[in-house]
Formats: C-alpha cells, sequence, structure tokens
C-alpha cells in the first residue's frame, strides 16, 4: 500500500468569521444603516415639504412668509429663547414651559381622576350603567366650551385653563381604562380567588398590570388633548403661554413668530406623546400586551 494513503491530512482551523476579525467597523456600518434608515426618509420628506413651502410663499404677493423669511424675521426668539423683558414680553422657552406648567397640574389631575373612575366603572356593572351615559354626554362638549363656565366659577384665568385641560383629558382616561378593566382574563380574576388576594393586593398586582397598556393608550391620548386645549384656551385667558404669545402676534400681524410657534407647538406636542409612549413601554414589559 502506498504510504502515501496513510498520512491524514491535517485539518484546517476554519476562516475566522468577519465579525470576529472586525467586530468595531460591522458594528459601526449595522448602527449607521440603522440610523440611515430612520433618520433618511423624514429628513427627506421635511427638506421636500420646506421646499415647496418656500416655491408657494416666494413669489410676490403671498400672504404668508416662506421658510426663509420665517427664520430672518423671528431670528431673535429663535436666538435667544430665555429672554424676560418683565410682563408678557419674555422669550419663547418661557412661554412654552408656562404652558407646560399648566398642562402638567392639569393632566396629573385627569390622570388621577380617570383611572380612579375608570377601575370603579370597569369593576362596577352598576357604576358602568349608572355613570357611562353620563360621561359619553359630557366627553362630546368641546373644551372651549367649558372655559366661560370655569373664568365664572374660579374667577381666575390660570386655575381655569387648568380645568379647561382637565375636563379635556379626563374622557379618553376614564373610557380606555374601563375598558382595560373589563377585558381582565377571567384566568387572572381565578388566581386572586385562589391565592385569596385582598383589594389592594388584587388591585396592585392583578388589576393595574392586566390593564396597563390600554390605561397608557388613555394617557397618550390624554396628553395630546391636553396640548391642544391649552394653546386654545391660553388664546383666551391671556398670561404667559404659548396659546397667548400666538394670538398677541396675530394682533400684532407678526405672522412669522406665529408660524414659528406653531413649530415649536408641534415639536412640544410630539415629545410628550413619546414621552408618555416611552413611560408606558417600560411599564406594560412584560404583560400580555406589553
Amino acid at each position: 500500500m502506498n504510504a502515501k494513503a496513510n498520512i491524514t491530512a491535517a485539518p484546517q482551523a476554519p476562516a475566522a468569521a468577519p465579525e470576529a476579525q472586525s467586530p468595531g467597523p460591522l458594528w459601526w456600518r449595522r448602527t449607521g444603516n440603522a440610523l440611515l434608515d430612520k433618520a433618511l426618509p423624514p429628513t427627506v420628506i421635511t427638506l421636500f415639504c420646506l421646499l415647496i413651502w418656500e416655491m408657494l410663499c416666494a413669489g410676490e404677493g403671498a400672504a404668508l412668509p416662506g421658510p426663509i423669511q420665517v427664520v430672518n424675521d423671528t431670528w431673535e426668539l429663535i436666538s435667544n429663547p430665555f429672554y424676560d423683558n418683565g410682563g408678557n414680553d419674555v422669550g419663547m422657552a418661557w412661554q412654552i414651559l408656562a404652558s407646560l406648567e399648566r398642562v402638567a397640574w392639569g393632566y396629573s389631575l385627569a390622570v388621577v381622576a380617570g383611572v380612579s373612575l375608570g377601575v370603579l366603572v370597569g369593576q362596577s356593572t352598576w357604576a358602568m350603567r349608572g355613570l357611562d351615559p353620563l360621561f359619553q354626554v359630557l366627553r362630546t362638549v368641546p373644551p372651549l366650551a367649558w372655559l366661560p363656565l370655569s373664568l365664572a366659577g374660579f374667577q381666575d384665568s390660570n386655575p381655569s385653563a387648568i380645568f379647561v385641560i382637565f375636563i379635556t383629558a379626563i374622557w379618553p382616561i376614564i373610557i380606555n381604562t374601563s375598558v382595560g378593566i373589563r377585558n381582565i382574563p377571567e384566568d387572572y380574576r381565578n388566581v386572586a380567588r385562589v391565592l385569596r388576594l385582598n383589594g389592594l393586593e388584587y388591585f396592585s398586582k392583578i388589576m393595574l398590570p392586566a390593564a396597563a397598556p390600554y390605561i397608557f393608550s388613555g394617557l397618550r391620548i390624554g396628553v395630546g388633548l391636553s396640548w391642544l386645549a391649552i394653546v386654545a384656551a391660553e388664546m383666551l385667558v391671556g398670561g404667559v403661554g404659548i396659546g397667548f404669545f400666538i394670538w398677541d402676534a396675530w394682533n400684532a400681524s407678526l405672522i412669522s413668530d406665529i408660524v414659528l410657534a406653531l413649530i415649536y407647538v408641534g415639536i412640544v406636542g410630539f415629545f410628550l406623546d413619546r414621552l408618555v409612549a416611552l413611560v408606558g413601554r417600560l411599564v406594560t414589559r412584560g404583560t400580555s400586551a406589553g
């Protein structure tokens, strides 16, 4: 037999995977591609919309300013958002913070009252039959229709605006919370009976975790409505706030200031929605719907 046939070739080591050879560049490429996929579409669409806006408003006799003119007219507001000349003559940052403070108060009260009433309606058939028709009627009342009544009751613009936010945001919170409570699986209730959980334990360990996805859906709707309501309410009640800033700019024929304020309103509303959504994802993580 040929001696060469008895010689077993030594196995060759497998080639290292590209990830093992250069994990750094590959990670950067993947991260860059992910960021590109998320950032490129909105960037392109935004630039396209700005271009169309500029083209429509660039001609002579245009009623509205284009983006370039808006930036030129409002550059002092953009570059110095924290100026304070006293009274209502303050920067955009202070205007937005004043509105956010009112939203925080009204929305917080709506969350406490809305979740509590939602749990009551979801748990009690008698309460649902008695309160649900009332809620369905009141939630159809436009937010600003409550403003004269609140001004008459509180005799002050600030609590009146807070009440308008409260009465606007509470309805989606109540409705979504009650739906979540009613949709708790019967198995969960049986487990609570087997473990003999008391009312507080059942509320904290079974009810709230199971209904949390529904509750946060209502909270997201509520925070959006709150921001819409405060801008409209401040136009009527006055004082420092982004809504009154828009109305004051209209009275002074400062259209570019109005456009800038609307952009800020949209950005703040977007971040408020994302903030509530982020908290909701963290709270509902591990639940059946989270």
